[in-house]
């Protein structure tokens, strides 16, 4: 996987990618997740009225789209790409949900994440690691985080999907005495 990021690193050099982002360039190449898996997560999550759902690393911004148009939901897409937020705000309004999705331009570990109820990833395994702690630290007991392909290390989620050309993992966050231990 390491030589994947590096990969992806030299990608987005030779091909002169701009972020957007005064700091930082993003942590992998944008690879959109297919609509049957985005239909699948959110299956797999339960999201229903109610929820918050936030997506880290939200490209085109289906997810967040997928999740407001089909349950009603509030969904934040966030992403380091100044592009890739664009084409989201312009897909929330093309599908009519812009009162219920809204993207922002982030480092996603900077996100505040407490509102969310219901998290979606689809980032490299070494990123979902380094993730790991602040989803622990800030999500409430009961939170559930989604993966597109790629584990959490040692947590072991509570339900895996195999659809055949991918893999959906979910993980609900435990009680805060169970997630310090």
């Amino acid at each position: 996987m390491r030589v994947l990021s590096l990969a992806a690193a030299a990608l987005l050099a030779l091909c002169g990618a701009s972020t957007g982002a005064a700091d930082r360039e993003p942590d992998v190449i944008y690879v959109p997740t297919p609509q049957s898996v985005v239909e699948d997560m959110l299956r797999l999550a339960d999201v229903k009225k109610g929820d918050v759902l936030y997506d880290l690393g939200s490209g085109d911004g289906r997810i967040p789209v997928t999740a407001a148009r089909k349950y009603g939901v509030r969904a934040v897409g966030i992403d380091i790409d100044s592009q890739r937020i664009r084409e989201a705000r312009h897909n929330a309004k093309k599908s009519g949900v812009t009162r219920l999705v809204s993207f922002r331009q982030q480092d996603l570990f900077e996100t505040d994440l407490r509102e969310a109820t219901v998290v979606t990833l689809y980032l490299l395994p070494d990123l979902n690691l380094k993730l790991r702690p602040r989803l622990l630290e800030q999500l409430r007991p009961g939170t559930r985080i989604v993966s597109h392909q790629f584990g959490m290390g040692d947590w072991k989620p509570a339900k895996t999907l195999e659809t055949g050309s991918a893999t959906v993992y979910l993980w609900i966050v435990p009680p805060r005495k169970a997630a310090r231990s």
